[in-house]
């Protein structure tokens, strides 16, 4: 192989205009299959098996697709969800977004205007007496200055469907239980296999094989399918995570919910023009909810039941929290839901084989939009590399580890901070009155030992009443200034929304500056990063992003431009210089010739792990001009760079987070610096000379 290969581009920071120049070392192979073999007759095979269609097992779908692995994916359900939840989309996800085929420009051009969705308003009902607002939109997110994007109102249904079509795009078919295409020993890659329920899973050395039913002619089939890896995609109740015996630790039933997805055209005419928000909570004397894309209300088992919940009862409910009749209501879909915040004991099982993604993973309150997106396509992006690198042959199975060393900690600190969200949301009801604890108590005394011993109908009929009396409370006749009490009370409310002490929706320090202690990068400055700061990597109460070019975070947004570019249509993000249709490292390196000697150690030794490297040499605007021969003669004979100038060096691995940062001991150990952190890295035995 020709050391001499790849491409070249020259790079300039726009505003300050920094210059990179950028170099690739290539390496000339399909990806391999490390645990190739294993199928048997009558058994399907695929490398990696995905349980799971929702959108990260989608995402995951189309990462793996972009870095050349195989893949399938099985779905138990035989339509795509239509419900509309998870509508929030932030940052770090709309920047993971633009990776994947124009997906976050798809959703920024469908999106409804800013103005429609900036909002959460408290009010008695959607046209009566509003309570307060609070506006979560400030000028600079939409400025880009901390992220090539902004972030997004986008329901997942909606998600989903720009999915299925990036995924059709590049060759997947979705098919149903009677089309499955699943003949014996056929290889089925690129399928989205609805009504296949995974029932059974069994490790062995080469592998999993992996039990799917689904109902052919009115019967109920089973296919074996044989893969090397099997991701767990399946959401909050996943089969994938009991058939491995792995149990969910934290906070259960925090909230019990009806959900009412239901459709009015009038109703949106009037949000559209009269009162625009993205959610609204709901507190009248007949009805207590919130609206987001659904109506949610609470929900009080086993005193009552889904049965409760007919179309008649939730069309009455739908009108009391709107204010007024809506001839026009139909009802899409009523459902119950529990709120849990817990986290899954472990990520893995069947030494690594078996792995753990989303909701399967992690569940949390859907407080705000903090929480559930953030976690799902950070899962898929910091797993579909790790994948693409044991296929290739470029690191060990250890590297699968990494994995959960690395997404467990930062789940385990949103959990808290989900939870904490979630309280907050509580404080403005218990200002108003009625308090959601107050509310659990009545109903855990009615299912005591006393209470429980009535007939089922009385409890009913006793909890309801003690209901109605608590949001009599909140009547409009009532909720006003006249009351030295409820005065008192809408001050309250008034001072805990100024405060920023409600519901939240942003959370940039966790969105975009979390940052990974321990897994696959460097582990000489993990011990420090523990002392100074938190997983999340903000400080105090602050929830501001802070940039940081320590391991373990992502690499700060810079804007840089071509450096031959005729226009600002050239104008690249340095998120942007990690593809993601390449398992490709990136070290950013200043114009100095300490510098250009780490990156030719650097592009040696990355040859002998077989690693793809790209070196960017960053150049301040302005300065190349004087010296036009940049990198190239510095670099030769590699072509694949970039030109900035600084002394410091640091590395990107595939999934933007920053691995390593030259220090200055580096100096002449250039060589065997780079062995250690790519060992490191990829989990493999440092190359000998």
């Amino acid at each position: 192989m020709s050391e001499k290969t790849g491409s070249s581009f020259l790079l300039s920071f726009a505003d300050e205009l920094w210059t990179p120049v950028l170099f690739t070392i290539p390496i000339d192979r399909q990806p391999r299959q490390r645990w190739k073999g294993g199928a048997e007759v009558g058994e399907c095979h695929v490398p990696v098996l995905i349980v799971g269609a929702g959108p990260v097992g989608l995402v995951l779908s189309l990462f793996l697709s972009k870095l050349g692995i195989k893949c399938a994916v099985v779905e138990k359900s035989i339509t795509f969800s239509q419900h509309p939840q998870a509508h929030f989309i932030n940052n770090r996800s709309m920047e993971l977004f633009r990776k994947l085929d124009g997906l976050a420009e798809d959703i920024q051009g469908l999106q409804p205007p800013i103005d429609q969705w900036r909002k959460f308003v408290y009010c008695t009902s959607l046209s009566g007496t509003i309570l307060g607002s609070v506006d979560h939109m400030r000028p600079q997110d939409f400025e880009k200055l901390v992220s090539p994007t902004s972030v997004a109102h986008f329901s997942q249904y909606k998600l989903t469907r720009l999915l299925v079509k990036k995924l059709e795009n590049v060759g997947f078919r979705v098919c149903g239980s009677d089309e499955s295409g699943l003949s014996d020993d056929m290889v089925f890659e690129k399928k989205i296999l609805m009504g296949h329920e995974c029932t059974s899973i069994h490790p062995f050395p080469q592998g999993v094989k992996v039990g799917a039913s689904f109902y052919n002619d009115g019967k109920v089939m089973e296919k074996k399918i044989h893969c090397e890896i099997l991701v767990g995609a399946d959401g909050a109740r996943s089969n994938v995570r009991k058939l491995v015996g792995i149990e969910m630790k934290g906070e259960r039933n925090l909230q019990k919910l009806i959900s009412v997805h239901f459709l009015s055209r009038d109703l949106g005419q009037f949000l559209l023009h009269e009162r625009p928000g993205m959610l609204f909570f709901i507190f009248n004397p007949d009805a207590i909810g919130s609206l987001l894309p659904m109506i949610s209300v609470p929900f009080y088992p086993p005193q009552q039941c889904l049965q409760d919940f007919s179309p008649r009862v939730c069309q009455e409910i739908i009108c009391n929290l709107v204010g007024c009749k809506l001839p026009d209501v139909q009802i899409v879909d009523i459902k119950p839901w529990v709120m849990h915040a817990e986290v899954a004991e472990r990520f893995d099982a069947c030494d690594g084989r078996v792995i753990l993604a989303g909701d399967a993973a992690h569940r949390f309150p859907p407080a705000g939009g903090f929480g559930k997106d953030e976690h799902w396509y950070q899962d898929a992006h910091n797993l579909a590399w790790k994948i693409a690198a044991l296929f290739n042959g470029i690191a060990s199975t250890s590297i699968l580890q990494t994995y959960e060393m690395e997404r467990r900690p930062i789940a385990l600190f949103n959990t808290e901070l989900s939870i904490q969200n979630f309280r907050a949301a509580m404080s403005i009801p218990a200002a108003l009155g009625l308090d959601p604890a107050v509310a659990d108590t009545v109903h855990e005394a009615i299912n005591s030992s006393i209470g429980s011993i009535l007939p089922s109908a009385v409890q009913k009929r006793v909890m309801e009443g003690i209901f109605a009396i608590g949001r009599a409370q909140v009547s409009e006749s009532l909720l006003n200034e006249n009351s030295p009490l409820m005065s008192w009370r809408l001050a309250k409310v008034r001072s805990i929304l100024n405060e920023g002490k409600s519901l939240q929706l942003q959370f940039p320090a966790e969105d975009l500056g979390f940052r990974y202690l321990e897994g696959a990068m460097d582990s000489s400055v993990s011990g420090r990063i523990k002392d100074e700061e938190s997983t999340s990597g903000c400080r105090g109460e602050s929830r501001d992003y802070v940039p940081s070019s320590e391991p373990g975070s992502r690499i700060p947004h810079m804007p840089v431009r071509l450096l031959n570019a005729s226009d600002d249509k050239d104008i690249l993000s340095t998120l942007d210089l990690v593809p993601a249709d390449k398992l490709e490292f990136l070290l950013i390196i200043a114009p100095v010739k300490e510098s250009y000697d780490l990156a030719l150690s650097a592009f040696r030794v990355a040859r002998d792990f077989g690693v793809v490297l790209k070196v960017c040499t960053m150049w301040p605007h302005g300065s190349f001009d004087e010296h036009q021969s940049g990198s190239g003669r510095a670099l030769e004979p590699w072509d694949n760079y970039m030109d900035v100038e600084e002394r410091w060096a640091i590395m990107v691995r595939p999934d933007d987070h920053i691995v390593w940062r030259a220090t200055a001991k580096v100096g002449n150990n250039a060589v065997d610096e780079m062995k250690r952190v790519f060992s490191r890295i990829l989990g493999r035995s440092i190359v000998s000379e």
